[in-house]
């Protein structure tokens, strides 16, 4: 039965089967509830802060005490110079990291597929997901520390002739963005791969057996038969990215930012953390943070209407 068809019934039917359907199927519904009351706790029962946005809120008020202020504070949102210098770099560093970590789990998904199994195998994909499981501040620590002017980037270009003499690249903000994408890509790349190792094991062998057959190499292959199986997935994360632009690693910007590189380094989640944890102004960070959400919500939806259209009108989400 269609969802439409659903939707069609009385009320008092559809509760019915509600209640139905949740008896003979309690026991998966128990383990559903605990996340559904994590959910209301820490995700619904909070979005009541976001009044504050429109108060003039300190920490010495209570959010029925805190006088209103209307939208002032998004107003002061668009005469901030340093709110557009994160937003430049937010949107500098999120168009990066899209453009070559959207691509980079793909290509590595395909060239892990195509191996034979074995160890070989085994171990690339071991070595492709440990860094995930590291925390930034582990990685962030070893970046420093090979970027530094005495580090393993400096030994390595000064020893085939790339560079002159040793210099700390995280000290050089034209140097940042670059430097926060390929840590990223490097970081969550392995990780990327495992749905679309998924998909990929779902595809029926006798596609390719097909394919050689009429000749096709195995180039051609993974362009007719393995890509276009991934459609739905790959749009899927296509929204999800798209959606996410603004929401640049916080925890990575916070281990690699240091005065030399704020400049270029300053996104749009640590100006907020910055201006409401440690200034102190709570109404102006979250009215920042609310602008974020709201501009976040009109991209997935855009971007899924868009892929529907590319997809044939067929929803992925």
């Amino acid at each position: 039965m269609t969802f439409e068809s659903n939707a069609k019934k009385p009320v008092g039917q559809r509760v019915k089967k509600f209640i139905v359907d949740f008896k003979n199927q309690w026991e998966l519904q128990s383990m559903v509830l605990p996340g559904i009351i994590f959910l209301i706790v820490f995700s619904y029962i909070p979005m009541y802060g976001v009044l504050i946005a429109f108060k003039h809120y300190t920490a010495l008020d209570t959010f029925s005490t805190a006088p209103w202020v209307g939208f002032e504070n998004f107003k002061i949102i668009l005469s901030d110079r340093y709110f557009w210098d994160a937003m430049v770099n937010t949107l500098g560093i999120s168009f990066l990291k899209l453009a070559i970590g959207f691509v980079a789990p793909i290509i590595l998904a395909i060239m892990i597929y195509e191996l034979h199994d074995g160890p070989f195998k085994r171990f690339m994909q071991t070595v492709s997901y440990l860094p995930h499981f590291l925390s930034w501040i582990v990685l962030g620590g070893m970046l420093i520390t090979w970027f530094s002017t005495t580090g393993l980037f400096n030994q390595m270009l000064m020893s085939v002739g790339l560079l002159a003499k040793p210099q700390n690249f995280l000290l050089d903000e034209d140097k940042y963005w670059l430097i926060a994408t390929l840590s990223d890509v490097w970081k969550e790349v392995g990780w990327g791969t495992i749905l679309y190792l998924a998909v990929m094991s779902k595809i029926d062998p006798t596609y390719y057996e097909a394919a050689k057959m009429d000749g096709a190499t195995r180039f051609k292959q993974i362009w007719h038969i393995t890509i276009p199986m991934m459609k739905n997935i790959i749009n899927l994360n296509l929204i999800l990215s798209v959606s996410g632009i603004f929401g640049s690693n916080l925890d990575q910007t916070l281990v690699l930012m240091n005065s030399q590189n704020q400049a270029k380094a300053e996104v749009l989640s640590s100006y907020v953390y910055r201006i409401g944890m440690t200034q102190g102004d709570f109404s102006y960070a979250t009215a920042v943070d609310l602008g974020m959400a709201i501009v976040a919500l009109i991209l997935l939806v855009t971007s899924h209407k868009v892929t529907s259209k590319l997809n044939d009108n067929q929803s992925v989400l």
